[in-house]
C-alpha cells in the first residue's frame, strides 16, 4: 500500500515508519520538524528510518493546504495515518489557539484531501486526554459525554468528531485510536519518564506534582505500533478504540522503578498538582482486543528497562 504518515519523524511516528517499511509498504512521511523540542532529535529519527529502507520525506506543515495538496497529487496515498499534532497537556494551557489551529484545522485539511483523493482508510491518533475527571475507570470508548479538562484533550475530541463527520457524509472509512501515555526508546524529552531520567542521571531534583498517587496507563511504543498496524486492516465505516496497557502505575512507583534501573536514588521535590492533569488514566481494552486482536505484550517493568538501556546508550 501507499501510506501517508504525518508526524513520521516523531517518537511514535518513527517507530511506526520503521515497521511499515519492513512490511514493504510505500511510505510518504510528512513532518514539520518544528522546535517544540530539538529538531535534531527528529533528524536522527529520520536517519534511523531511512536506514531501514526507502521512503519519501516531505517537510511540511499540515495546516498548509496548498503544500499538502501537492503531496497528494504527486503520491495519491491509499491510506493515511495521521499522528502529527501539537502534543502535551500543559503546553496547551499556554497556547490554546495554536493547539486548536494545528490539531483541528490540520486534521480537517487532511480529511478534506482524503475525501477528494478517495483515500481508502484514515487512521487518526487520538488520546486518552479526551477523557475527563468524570470518566469512570477503566475508560471505555462508548462513554456518552467525555469532558476533557485541557485544551489538548478538547482538540483531540474535536478531531474525532470531524473523523465521524467525514465517515458518515462521505463514506471515508475512519478509525480513531486513543493512545494512553506512550513511552519507550526515542520518547520525547518533555515527557515524564525521559525528563525524570535526565534529572536522576544528573543528580537534580524531580518535580513531583501532587502526592505521587496519580496513575498513568503507560503503554510501550511497540504495543502502540502493533495496534496501529492492525487498524489498517479493520473493515469499518467508523470506529474509536483505546490502545493502552490497562495496568496503571502510580507516579511514585514509576519514579522508584526508574531510579532503580538507573542505579541512582531520585531526589524529589513535591509541588502542587497541575491544572489540566488527570488524576488517573486506565484503558478498557475489550473492544481493541475484539476488533484488532490487540494484546499489549510489554509489561511496564520490562518496557522501562528497555527505555533505560536506550537512554544510557544514546542520551546519557
Amino acid at each position: 500500500m501507499t501510506i501517508l504518515l504525518t508526524g513520521g519523524a516523531g517518537f511514535i511516528g518513527s517507530h511506526l515508519a520503521e515497521r511499515l517499511i519492513t512490511q514493504g509498504h510505500k511510505l510518504i512521511l510528512v513532518d514539520e520538524v518544528n522546535d517544540f523540542y530539538s529538531p535534531q532529535i527528529k533528524r536522527r529519527n529520520l536517519a534511523a528510518i531511512k536506514s531501514r529502507g526507502d521512503c519519501e520525506f516531505v517537510e511540511a506543515d499540515i495546516c498548509d493546504g496548498p503544500r499538502l495538496t501537492e503531496v497528494f497529487e504527486r503520491h495519491c496515498p491509499e491510506m493515511i495515518i495521521h499522528l502529527a499534532a501539537r502534543a502535551g497537556v500543559r503546553p496547551s494551557l499556554e497556547q490554546p489557539l495554536l493547539y486548536a489551529k494545528v490539531n483541528v484545522q490540520g486534521t480537517l485539511h487532511l480529511l478534506e484531501l482524503a475525501r477528494k483523493f478517495a483515500v481508502q482508510r484514515f487512521v487518526f491518533a487520538s488520546s486518552s486526554s479526551i477523557y475527563g475527571t468524570t470518566s469512570q475507570a477503566p475508560f471505555t470508548e462508548d462513554e456518552a459525554n467525555p469532558n476533557p479538562i485541557s485544551p489538548y484533550g478538547v482538540t483531540k475530541l474535536a478531531g474525532e468528531k470531524l473523523c465521524y463527520c467525514y465517515a458518515r457524509l462521505y463514506s471515508l472509512p475512519t478509525i480513531c485510536l486513543r493512545f494512553f501515555t506512550v513511552y519507550g526508546p526515542r520518547q520525547r524529552p518533555d515527557l515524564a519518564i525521559h525528563k525524570f531520567a535526565r534529572l536522576i542521571h544528573t543528580g537534580r531534583e524531580i518535580p513531583m506534582f501532587g502526592d505521587g498517587s496519580s496513575l498513568r496507563d503507560y503503554t510501550y511504543v511497540d504495543d502502540i505500533v502493533d495496534g496501529t498496524v492492525a487498524a489498517l486492516s479493520l473493515k469499518t465505516e467508523f470506529e474509536v478504540l483505546n490502545l493502552g496497557n490497562s495496568h496503571p502505575i502510580s507516579l511514585s512507583q514509576m519514579i522508584r522503578l526508574l531510579g532503580e534501573r538507573l542505579g541512582k536514588r531520585a531526589k524529589i521535590k513535591v509541588q502542587e498538582f497541575q491544572p489540566g492533569d488527570m488524576p488517573f488514566t486506565h484503558a478498557n481494552l475489550n473492544k481493541a482486543k475484539r476488533l484488532l486482536g490487540y494484546a499489549p505484550a510489554v509489561p511496564f517493568e520490562e518496557g522501562l528497562s528497555r527505555f533505560v538501556t536506550w537512554f544510557q546508550n544514546t542520551v546519557a
